[in-house]
């Protein structure tokens, strides 16, 4: 007699509430991991909204629309980050129910969920997630391009372009992945006889036209700014840093194996009653699809990211592997035999659950073997105390702070008055402080110190040769373990304009 679990009869019955359910539990549990068990920003998050903060048209580290977005979040939840964990987690959602309607379009609602449902076992829409910042922005703009443009060239429906234009034009104000995007959705049309059609119209030249107009603020902001977006790097090691991100990629997907293998019988083959999961037979043009936006952009991307020196954690890969799942769904046929329910069913709620209660344990276990964490650093006590001190010693709210980025970056988080991060070692990339801003309203710099002197480092002594160290202030991390104080060494650089203050002194008794 064949069972069939109760999970299985709701993929049959229900794919997209099953996608959905999906989707809702692995956001839930990567929402609740950092709310609840770090006590500081992950990642790169205080950088992402240090540059927010200022509503740039742009800045160093791309375009501008994630940092906005960021900022927004943070703000409308009150100054927690819990807001932007929110965000993150909305990006992976909208990502995957975009990739279950373009499955649903390709191979119909059931294998659809199943594409889903494979790609928690890739790292990259895991661990880094709550790292907001413009790759998880990316995912769903650029999953979001693809459905619609599988809509105007499969479907013939003109309506799509115009919103495949926006789309593209926001991915384009997100991610210089942009141009990676489009530069193969060109190449496909061009190679594929399907595709091609769409060169007899003008439709693809008014997209250009239209998507030129929607980032023209950025493009004129980055040739003012005299930022170069690109850097070439070292071509020598070049085919040695593609295949270390090769392998990077390819590791990134070991939890999908694992699903794919135990539904497969490895590695103890037995035959079995199984329930069947059939579609529909596949064209040529669906199959050219799918397997060249899955493999092109790792591929590709990473080439590109080897040639011009980028480096980022996993999390910036995720926009490369969005069709991952769908591919291999594709790729095992019209008929899949779900194998082994039970052991499918555990190793799916396991590779859910396990890495993000790693996550969480390691907040508390990582200190007691010395190892330091980004989440453990307190960045609220220290945005409090130097904002405080700061106040009472010149009378004026801290406004800017200097010195070390990731120091800075976490206090100007941490802070009441959210001060503006000044990049003392390249001032140009942070445009939002001019010298006499810093001269009329004073700052702090701070640095990461080990000895009780808090001696400046050298690069920040030699920019400010008149600048007196104060004694380096200690802070305790929620769980410290074995690690030592974490010890940041500051100074006061005093507004101009400052009157001097005469502070009360009580009368003897």
């Amino acid at each position: 007699m064949l069972y069939v679990s109760i999970l299985v009869e709701l993929l049959r019955s229900r794919p997209a509430l099953a996608a959905l359910l999906a989707a809702g539990m692995q956001a839930l549990v990567w929402l609740l991991v950092p709310t609840l068990f770090y006590a500081g920003p992950p990642g790169d998050v205080p950088l992402v909204l240090a540059i927010g903060h200022e509503f740039q048209l742009g800045s160093f580290l791309g375009p501008p629309l994630a940092f906005w977005l960021g900022e927004l979040a943070f703000d409308f939840a009150g100054g927690h980050l819990i807001g932007v964990y929110a965000l993150a987690q909305v990006c992976v959602v909208a990502t995957y129910w975009t990739v279950f309607l373009l499955g649903r379009a390709i191979v119909g609602p059931q294998h659809a969920t199943l594409a889903v449902l494979l790609m928690v076992g890739i790292a990259a829409f895991t661990v880094p997630t709550p790292d907001f910042g413009p790759a998880l922005l990316a995912m769903p703009l650029w999953t979001l391009v693809l459905l619609h443009y599988w809509h105007a060239v499969r479907d013939g429906q003109r309506a799509y372009w115009l919103a495949l234009v926006i789309e593209s034009g926001l991915l384009l104000l997100t991610t210089y992945l942009g141009l990676l995007l489009l530069a193969l959705l060109v190449g496909f049309t061009v190679a594929n006889s399907r595709a091609r059609a769409l060169l007899r119209s003008y439709d693809p030249l008014l997209a250009i036209v239209i998507i030129i107009v929607l980032i023209g603020p950025y493009l004129a902001w980055l040739i003012h700014s005299g930022i170069a977006p690109f850097r070439t790097a070292e071509l020598a090691g070049a085919a040695t840093g593609w295949l270390q991100r090769l392998v990077l990629i390819g590791a990134a997907h070991a939890g999908l194996v694992v699903l794919v293998g135990l539904v497969a019988g490895w590695p103890w083959p037995r035959q079995e009653p199984a329930p069947i999961i059939v579609r529909r037979p596949v064209d040529a043009f669906a199959r050219d699809f799918v397997y060249f936006f899955a493999l092109a952009p790792a591929a590709l991307g990473s080439l590109v990211a080897v040639i011009l020196g980028w480096s980022g954690p996993m999390g910036g890969i995720a926009p490369l592997l969005v069709l991952s799942g769908l591919a291999v769904v594709l790729a095992a046929g019209d008929a899949i035999s779900l194998r082994r329910q039970h052991i499918v069913i555990a190793a799916w709620f396991g590779l859910l659950l396990v890495p993000a209660a790693m996550a969480a344990s390691s907040a508390f276990v990582l200190p007691w073997l010395n190892s330091d964490l980004r989440i453990a650093q307190p960045f609220e006590a220290m945005g409090l105390f130097f904002s405080e001190n700061f106040e009472r010693r010149t009378g004026a709210p801290l406004k800017i702070v200097g010195g070390d980025l990731r120091t800075a970056a976490l206090v100007a988080l941490g802070a009441p008055t959210r001060p503006s991060v000044f990049i003392d070692a390249a001032p140009q990339r942070s445009p939002w402080v001019s010298m006499d801003r810093l001269r009329s309203q004073g700052a702090i710099l701070l640095w990461p110190t080990s000895d009780t002197a808090g001696t400046a480092p050298a690069t920040i002594a030699e920019r400010f040769p008149q600048l007196v160290p104060e004694v380096p202030r200690v802070f305790a991390r929620r769980v410290q373990g074995r690690l030592p104080l974490v010890r940041i060494g500051w100074a006061v650089i005093r507004p101009k304009t400052e009157e001097p203050i005469e502070l009360p002194y009580p009368e003897n008794r």
